[in-house]
């Protein structure tokens, strides 16, 4: 006999009369009903899912689950029960597989799980530092409280992210702008000249003929360059994706660079600091702290880096010690991380280095990109100007030699 359960698609309608739908996992189509129907839905269509079928709803994102937290956190700390905040939280989502979430959290609740291990068996959505902020709040009877903190660490290494992305985003806008420029010089006015200076006894200036062949190959193999550059990006993805070699030497390499080294390495710091701080306050030991630290950090050497000072810390090494031995944290965050372990105060003390350094990240986006505006202008002049020099290099030769 077989055992297996399967996925489930369903819609119903439920005691307000609202039509819902979402997933459920069960032995057969009667059991979904049953279900459905204890929860006070009239079940309608019941049918298999398919999973080579692709998704009609957008997916669930990150905003998604950071706004599902601040809710529930709000709901819980207004006095209403667990599930009844499921049910509210449901119903304000117009996402549907985000509905069927919260709906699936629901019926696991119900069921007798607890809150942090239903996340569990979402670790798609919810990763081990999540659930295990959740677990602390459930054993320490202030969940409300926890999830209030890990909304706000979400909100928080989101700002960061999207901060570090417009940074990124104008590098790459300048060198797309810079080819795309260059390509239509080179396939489209190039040539028009070349037409030209066919007519034209003599011997062209160096620097000309090289322009002139450099537009002759794009004209003839244009293409394989945009294969080449759309394989080398697709390649360099899966390697660092699927090579933890290749992961670290390049997030090694990144921290490194003149412009882009500072600003990682700040929201790095801002990142370890914010997540230690959320989870040390929860009532976490630090090694185990640590250790969803790590999984958390974002890059290579620093992941390598709070692995090590886990295990220095087991062993009884002050934290601001390992942190100084590791050679990656700034002497501010260190003496910070200091004074509070001194103090018994490490959480609000990391709490204002990650404060600090993530306005450090703020002000280094903001003179970034004020400085990026001008380099594009400066980028696409020396372009556009060297080409129409060496198109103009033949006709003041020609003028000088009457």
């Amino acid at each position: 006999m077989n055992n297996a359960s399967t996925t489930y698609t369903w819609e119903g309608i439920n005691r307000k009369g609202r039509r819902v739908g979402g997933h459920t996992r069960a032995h057969n189509p009667a059991l979904v009903k049953a279900q459905l129907r204890q929860q006070g839905i009239s079940p309608g269509r019941v049918r298999k899912k398919n999973p080579l079928l692709p998704s009609l709803y957008p997916p669930i994102k990150t905003a998604d689950i950071t706004l599902f937290t601040r809710q529930l956190a709000t709901l819980l700390k207004a006095g209403i029960a667990l599930l009844q905040a499921f049910d509210i939280i449901s119903e304000g989502f117009e996402n549907r597989p985000v509905r069927a979430l919260v709906h699936g959290l629901k019926q696991q609740i119900a069921a007798g799980t607890s809150l942090a291990e239903a996340l569990r068996k979402q670790p798609r959505y919810f990763d081990e530092l999540y659930c295990n902020l959740v677990a602390a709040g459930e054993q320490a009877g202030a969940l409300e409280t926890l999830l209030e903190r890990v909304a706000t660490h979400r909100e928080k290494s989101a700002q960061l992210k999207a901060r570090i992305q417009k940074a990124m985003t104008y590098p790459i806008a300048v060198l797309v702008i810079a080819s795309l420029v260059t390509g239509v010089l080179l396939i489209h006015v190039v040539p028009q000249f070349q037409a030209l200076f066919a007519g034209v006894n003599g011997q062209l200036p160096g620097f000309t003929l090289h322009v002139i062949n450099l537009s002759a190959f794009m004209q003839q193999a244009w293409w394989l360059l945009a294969l080449g550059l759309g394989a080398g990006v697709i390649g360099l993805r899966h390697a660092y994706r699927a090579s933890p070699g290749f992961r670290y030497w390049l997030d090694a390499g990144l921290l490194k660079a003149p412009l882009a080294g500072k600003l990682l390495t700040k929201s790095a710091v801002a990142r370890f600091a914010r997540t230690l701080s959320t989870t040390f306050a929860a009532g976490v030991p630090l090694v185990q702290a640590l250790d969803s630290v790590a999984g958390a950090a974002g890059s290579g050497p620093f992941k390598q880096a709070i692995e090590h000072m886990r295990r220095d810390v087991s062993t009884g090494m002050q934290l601001n010690q390992s942190m100084a031995i590791s050679g990656l944290f700034p002497g501010m965050a260190i003496q910070m991380t200091a004074i509070g372990e001194e103090s018994g105060t490490l959480e609000r003390m990391l709490e204002k280095v990650a404060s600090h350094y993530e306005a450090d990240v703020d002000n280094l986006v903001d003179n970034l990109t004020s400085l990026m505006e001008p380099l594009i202008m400066l980028v696409l002049g020396g372009i556009v100007g060297a080409l129409v020099i060496a198109m103009y290099l033949p006709v003041f030769q020609l003028g000088s030699a009457f």
